[in-house]
């Protein structure tokens, strides 16, 4: 896959602590770009700075924290080039028992967020004329699975709100892209395994292997740092006609 721009680029990066955002981090650093990650977990300052990326503590479930992420990059770095909208948390109950509170958690910092980010990040990709937005989906915003109404209803939200801000965004140089991963090796995918395994009365190596791989044609799961790749490419200068679309990267999946 072609990789970035050689130009070095500001990116704001969510949920950093571990999984994905760790690895889009990681990678972004490589090519020299200037990176704020921004995440609830205080671990994941020093996984940050060992890489020369600069943190920031904010819960993204709160509107004003969502602004003050973006304000920070731009007083640290003068702009912010590229959003990788990330972060995201599980829940996995049925619809009859899924506690209200959760149901909010998960819509505000997983479409709400991401929304609230690329409005505060919009003015300074439009002044330079260059931007790339990019939003971690998942295959569950193209397919449902029980006991996951919230996340899927967020991610399912989030390939509107990207198609959206690709219509608006094309005329000011701004791209908004979404990749959607199957099962990736994070900790959400292993705290989620022990869910599954009591919601549907399993053993956890059945959950592996019958659920999350039962519909995959290519049955293991997925290295971060595959997914990294693809976020690299899609905020590039390569991927300047790409826009409005779902990558998927999900083993096959959706190929039935």
């Amino acid at each position: 896959m072609t990789q970035a721009t050689k130009t070095p680029r500001v990116a704001l990066v969510t949920g950093t602590a571990s999984g994905i955002g760790e690895a889009v981090v990681d990678h972004f650093r490589e090519l020299g770009h200037q990176v704020l990650a921004v995440d609830f977990n205080e671990q994941a300052a020093e996984k940050a700075e060992a890489v020369g990326a600069v943190f920031f503590r904010a819960d993204l479930t709160d509107a004003d924290a969502c602004r003050a992420a973006v304000d920070e990059a731009v007083k640290r770095f003068g702009r912010v080039d590229i959003l990788v909208n990330n972060a995201g948390i599980q829940h996995v109950s049925s619809i009859e028992d899924f506690p209200e509170a959760k149901w909010r958690q998960i819509v505000d910092l997983m479409l709400t967020a991401p929304f609230l980010l690329s409005q505060a990040c919009w003015p300074s990709m439009r002044d330079n004329g260059w931007g790339r937005i990019v939003n971690i989906a998942s295959v569950h915003a193209q397919v449902a699975s029980p006991g996951k109404a919230a996340y899927i209803s967020a991610k399912h939200g989030l390939i509107g709100l990207t198609k959206t801000a690709a219509l608006e965004g094309g005329s000011q140089g701004i791209t908004a892209n979404a990749i959607c991963p199957a099962y990736v090796k994070t900790p959400l995918v292993d705290n989620q395994i022990a869910d599954q395994a009591r919601l549907h009365g399993m053993e956890e190596q059945e959950v592996i292997e019958q659920v999350m791989l039962k519909n995959a044609a290519i049955k293991r799961l997925i290295e971060p740092a595959e997914v990294a790749q693809m976020v690299a490419y899609l905020a590039s200068d390569a991927a300047g006609a790409v826009t409005g679309s779902s990558w998927n990267i999900d083993l096959g999946w959706t190929a039935q």
